[in-house]
């Protein structure tokens, strides 16, 4: 058995991911989308990197698709994400709200860098 020692609770270690904290303030993302019975009906994500980042491990087996139901899935939380599919959604406004739902939470566009200039 080529092994390693469990290193003892008083020994040092290499990385504290305990001590990490966002670089940013991680607000959550409101958003309206009517249903039947509330045409003013506000749902909220918790923000992109504040996600818990199993199940969309797990997910991205799944392909592009499956990784974004996961992150709505897990942005919205089990009772707003029933609710959210309970009323169709086509896919322009789906791929707008991913899109604004990425730039609330400071993710590139993919191909797009801080550094470009716009023009």
């Amino acid at each position: 058995m080529t092994g390693t020692a469990t290193p003892a609770d008083h020994e040092v270690a290499d990385f504290n991911l305990n001590t990490v904290q966002a670089e940013t303030e991680l607000r959550p993302f409101r958003f309206l989308w009517a249903s039947e019975d509330n045409p003013n009906r506000r749902l909220t994500m918790q923000h992109l990197e504040a996600l818990n980042v199993w199940p969309l491990l797990a997910a991205a087996d799944g392909g592009d698709a499956g990784a974004m139901a996961a992150i709505f899935r897990e942005a919205l939380g089990k009772e707003q994400w029933t609710d959210f599919r309970a009323t169709p959604l086509p896919q322009y406004k789906l791929k707008a709200l991913f899109n604004a739902y990425r730039k609330h939470s400071g993710v590139q566009e993919p191909g797009e860098s801080l550094a470009s200039s716009g023009s």
